[in-house]
C-alpha cells in the first residue's frame, strides 16, 4: 500500500511539473525562486565598439531646413487618452556670442487623426529654448533650437494615430508619423511589449542596442537614466572616456550640448512612432552658470508632471494598461521632509490594485548591485524609500546607472522575501564609459564606505550589515544571497505583463541573434500573500 500511494505521490509530482513546463514553457519562475546566485563569466571576446558616433555620421546629422521640424518624439500622459508630441525647429548655435531665437516665432501645431488623410483634429502647445552657459574665458556657452511641446487629448485606448507638427503659416510641417496609444487601465489590458535600456549614450554600441530593441516591436521605451553623455566632452568638442581622468584642472565639469541633438536624430526613427518615458540620471546633472543644472533633460523631454499631481520633471507617473509606473528622482531631494517623499506618498495611496494590480518602480541609481562600480552610492535614497515602496507592495523596480546587468531575487533590507520587490539593474545600453565588470565580493575588491555616497546629492548611511552572512562587514564575501544573475555585456530588456499576476522579462544580449534570450524569468505576484500595508496619510 505505500509503495502504491508513493507511486501516486510521484506521479502527481511528475504531472505537475509537465504542467508548469507546458504553462512557462520552461522558463523559471519567482514561485521556484529564491535562485542560487548565478554570475556569468565575462567574455574576454567581446568589447563591442564604445566608441561615439562622430558629427559626420549620416544618423546624426541635421536633415531639415528652415524650422522645419526634427528631433521628433512621442511620450505618454497620465493615462491612455493623451499624449504629448515633442520636436525642435531652429538650428541650436555655440560660441562666444550667441542669440537666442524666439520661442513665440515659431506656432507649436500638431494635426492629428485616425486617418492619414484628413487629419480632422489640431492641438496647440507651448514652445521654449534653454542655454548652457559658462562664466569663464575661453568656455563656449549653447542655446537650442525652439523646443516645442503639444498634448493630445481625448484619444481612444489601443488605437492608431497619426500626426504632423510644425508651424502651417510658414509652412514648415513635418512628414505623416504615427503612434499607437497605450490600453485601457484594467486588470486584464496591458500593452504587448515594454522595452527598458539605459545608461544609453550615442556609440556604436548604442547603435547595436537600439537596433536590437527595435527588431523586438515594443509599445513603450522606458529610458532609465544617462541619456546622451554629453557630459564626457569639453565645449569644444574634446572628448574623454574618463572625464575627471583626462580633464581635471575645468573651472566647472563643461558639456558639448549638440551631443543631445545628435541623441535626438538618431532616436526619431524609433521614438517618433514608439512613446518613450525618461528618467534623470547623474550624466543630465550637467552644471553650469548661476548653479543651474539639469537644463537640457527638463527642456527637451515632456514629462507627465502635472497630470500625475507632481510639481517637478524628476518624478511622476502613468498607467499604461494595468500597470501603474512610478518614476524616482535619485537626484532630487527624497527624505521624508521633502516634496518628492509626500508626493510618493500621495501617489501610491491613490494606486487602485483592482484596477492597475502591477505596481512598477523606476529610477536611476540601484539600491542593490553587487558591482564595485556605484555600490551602496544610493543607500541614503534607499534609506528614506524603501519601507514605504515595501509597504505599498512595488512588484519590479527598474535601474540604470551601473554598466552591467544584473537581477535580484525578491529581497526587502538585503534579505530574501517573497514579498520583496525584483530589482533589475539595466545600465548596459552600450555608452563609451567603461562597464562594471568587479564585483565586491571579489577578493580585496570591498570599497572603503566613505568613498561610497553619491558626491551630487552628499549624505552618508551606507553602514556596515547588522544581520545575515555578512553581518559586521561592508560587503559580502561571496555573490549576496540577494543577487540572482549578474552579467557584463551590453543589450536590454523587454517587459511582457501576460495578466494580473504574471509578467515575463527578458534580457537580451547585443552579441546574440535578435531572438535569444540573455537572462529570462515569470515574474509572478501573489497578491493573496502580500498584502498591501499603506500607511494612513494624516
Amino acid at each position: 500500500m505505500a509503495l502504491h500511494l508513493g507511486k501516486i505521490v510521484v506521479g502527481v509530482f511528475i504531472m505537475r511539473i509537465l504542467d508548469l513546463f507546458q504553462v512557462y514553457g520552461g522558463i523559471p519562475t519567482t514561485l521556484e525562486g529564491p535562485f542560487k546566485p548565478v554570475t556569468v563569466p565575462l567574455d574576454e571576446s567581446f568589447r563591442g565598439n564604445a566608441i561615439d558616433l562622430p558629427d559626420s555620421d549620416p544618423r546624426v546629422q541635421r536633415k531639415v531646413s528652415g524650422f522645419e521640424p526634427e528631433q521628433i518624439s512621442v511620450s505618454l500622459s497620465y493615462n491612455y487618452d493623451s499624449v504629448w508630441i515633442s520636436w525642435i525647429t531652429g538650428e541650436f548655435q555655440i560660441g562666444k556670442s550667441i542669440k537666442p531665437l524666439n520661442p513665440q516665432s515659431i506656432a507649436s501645431i500638431v494635426h492629428y487623426g485616425k486617418l492619414r488623410f484628413p487629419m480632422i483634429h489640431k492641438a496647440t502647445g507651448e514652445s521654449l529654448i534653454y542655454s548652457q552657459l559658462y562664466p569663464f574665458e575661453g568656455l563656449r556657452n549653447y542655446t537650442s533650437g525652439i523646443i516645442h511641446h503639444v498634448r493630445l487629448a481625448a484619444l481612444e485606448p489601443n488605437t492608431i494615430y497619426y500626426y504632423r507638427c510644425g508651424d502651417p503659416s510658414i509652412p514648415a510641417m513635418s512628414e505623416i508619423y504615427y503612434f499607437k496609444t497605450m490600453p485601457i487601465s484594467t486588470p486584464k489590458s496591458y500593452p504587448s511589449r515594454i522595452a527598458v535600456v539605459g545608461d544609453l549614450g550615442l556609440t556604436y554600441n548604442s547603435s547595436s542596442t537600439i537596433e536590437h530593441l527595435t527588431s523586438n516591436r515594443p509599445d513603450l521605451v522606458l529610458m532609465v537614466g544617462d541619456v546622451c553623455y554629453a557630459n564626457l566632452y569639453l565645449t569644444n568638442g574634446t572628448s574623454s572616456d574618463c572625464y575627471s581622468c583626462s580633464f581635471p584642472d575645468t573651472p566647472i565639469h563643461e558639456t558639448y550640448q549638440p551631443r543631445w541633438d545628435y541623441w535626438g536624430r538618431f532616436m526619431q526613427p524609433l521614438i517618433s512612432k514608439v512613446p518613450i518615458m525618461m528618467v534623470q540620471g547623474n550624466h543630465e546633472i550637467e552644471e553650469q552658470a548661476q548653479n543651474r543644472t539639469f537644463a537640457s533633460y527638463t527642456s527637451r523631454f515632456a514629462f507627465p508632471s502635472k497630470e500625475s499631481g507632481s510639481s517637478s520633471a524628476f518624478y511622476y507617473s502613468f498607467n499604461t494598461g494595468g500597470i501603474h509606473f512610478i518614476v524616482l528622482g535619485g537626484y532630487v531631494a527624497y527624505n521624508k521632509s521633502d516634496d518628492q517623499y509626500k508626493w510618493l506618498q500621495k501617489d501610491l495611496a491613490k494606486v487602485n490594485r483592482e484596477v492597475t494590480p502591477w505596481l512598477i518602480a523606476t529610477w536611476h541609481p540601484p539600491w542593490y548591485t553587487t558591482y564595485r562600480a556605484h555600490y551602496r552610492e544610493a543607500e541614503c535614497m534607499k534609506v528614506a524609500m524603501e519601507d514605504l515602496l515595501y509597504q505599498y507592495g512595488v512588484d519590479i523596480v527598474f535601474n540604470g546607472h551601473v554598466h552591467a546587468y544584473e537581477r535580484s531575487n525578491r529581497v526587502y533590507n538585503y534579505t530574501l522575501d517573497p514579498c520583496g520587490p525584483v530589482h533589475i539593474a539595466i545600465g548596459d545600453g552600450g555608452n563609451r564609459e567603461k562597464m562594471a565588470i568587479t564585483h565586491t565580493d571579489d577578493p580585496g575588491n570591498c570599497p572603503e564606505p566613505s568613498a561610497t555616497p553619491d558626491q551630487f546629492m552628499g549624505g552618508f548611511c551606507a553602514y556596515n550589515f547588522t544581520s545575515g552572512s555578512a553581518a559586521g562587514k561592508f560587503c559580502w564575501d561571496r555573490q549576496p544571497e540577494y543577487s540572482a544573475y549578474r552579467e557584463t555585456s551590453f543589450g536590454h530588456g523587454i517587459l511582457e505583463v501576460k495578466n494580473e499576476t504574471h509578467a515575463l522579462w527578458t534580457w537580451h544580449r547585443n552579441q546574440d541573434m535578435y531572438n535569444k534570450a540573455g537572462d529570462q524569468i515569470y515574474i509572478v505576484r501573489q497578491p493573496e500573500r502580500c498584502l498591501v500595508r499603506p500607511k494612513v496619510l494624516l
